[in-house]
């Protein structure tokens, strides 16, 4: 994925040297639910620059995501440095073909670190291919199984891979009746929830219903700001606003005006701004709905 990452603190850091903006937290709106300012082409330098737009911006929260060991290790001590910044560990299916028992140790000691809200993202990737489509599926199936011994919600990568993904999900016991038992029905829609995370969902409306009805939450991204993608446009529209988040997947996929840039999270307001659009919202009622779901999803309230 590029240069070698930067180099991290250990896990947990220290709280005094955690920076805060009370005044302008309480005036924040956001929950960009799926960020990676942990991205290795960072450098040390560009992601404190990042942190401290997002610190300006009108976003109060973001879950930074691992996709590899380094950037697990990364998220944590971002989690450590801002107060409104948590942290998800895991590794991607793109890193499948180098993945280790000894990493899922490793990973399930991460798991316990302070500000550590979820476990991914996971899950299967038939578009790149950067990994055997076997070994994806053996990478997965060991670190949900560990995802459901630490009982965080779970981020799902899903891209070209539908229905496996969502075969392997079921068979492991994500929608299970012990599995949804460990969690309140969701309060806004009234449907079950597993805690399972479809991140950047790219499937159909009718998909994004029905996984919503199981247990599902579904995140969308900059792609539905963009003019010529109208199955986005449809999925924001159609999923229950209860199961409903948004996100950046910074530095991935920038939405309008920004589209072709380095996404980051304070660019999440552009998503926003056109979910409330496509859904007859007020820009502060989506946001104040996304906000409380992701708060919600992460434990967090």
């Amino acid at each position: 994925m590029g240069s070698e990452p930067a180099a991290v603190k250990p896990f947990g850091g220290d709280p005094a040297d955690v920076k805060t903006n009370d005044s302008a937290t309480a005036a924040k709106l956001l929950f960009d639910s799926h960020t990676h300012i942990n991205y290795e082409d960072y450098s040390v330098e560009a992601r404190v620059e990042v942190m401290d737009r997002t610190e300006a911006s009108a976003v109060a929260y973001v879950v930074d995501v691992g996709f590899s060991m380094d950037s697990s290790r990364q998220a944590i001590a971002d989690a450590a440095d801002r107060t409104w910044c948590y942290a998800a560990v895991g590794v991607h299916p793109h890193d499948a073909d180098t993945f280790t028992d000894d990493d899922l140790t490793e990973l399930r000691l991460m798991a316990k670190a302070p500000r550590v809200v979820a476990y991914g993202e996971i899950g299967l990737d038939y578009y790149r291919d950067y990994s055997l489509r076997e070994n994806q599926k053996v990478s997965f199936r060991k670190q949900l199984r560990l995802a459901f011994e630490t009982g965080l919600p779970i981020i799902i990568h899903d891209r070209d891979s539908a229905g496996e993904t969502m075969e392997i999900l079921k068979s492991e016991g994500a929608f299970s009746a012990e599995r949804i038992a460990a969690f309140p029905a969701n309060p806004v829609s009234g449907l079950p929830d597993a805690r399972i995370l479809l991140h950047c969902f790219s499937g159909s409306a009718e998909q994004a219903v029905e996984y919503a009805g199981i247990g599902c939450t579904i995140s969308v991204a900059g792609p539905v700001t963009f003019k010529n993608n109208k199955k986005t446009g449809l999925v924001a529209s159609a999923v229950p606003l209860g199961n409903l988040l948004i996100e950046t997947d910074t530095p991935f996929m920038a939405p309008e005006p920004f589209r072709g840039q380095r996404n980051e999270p304070a660019h999440v307001e552009f998503v926003a701004r056109r979910v409330a659009e496509l859904r007859g919202l007020t820009y502060e009622e989506l946001a104040a709905a996304t906000t409380a779901n992701a708060k919600r999803f992460y434990s967090l309230e």
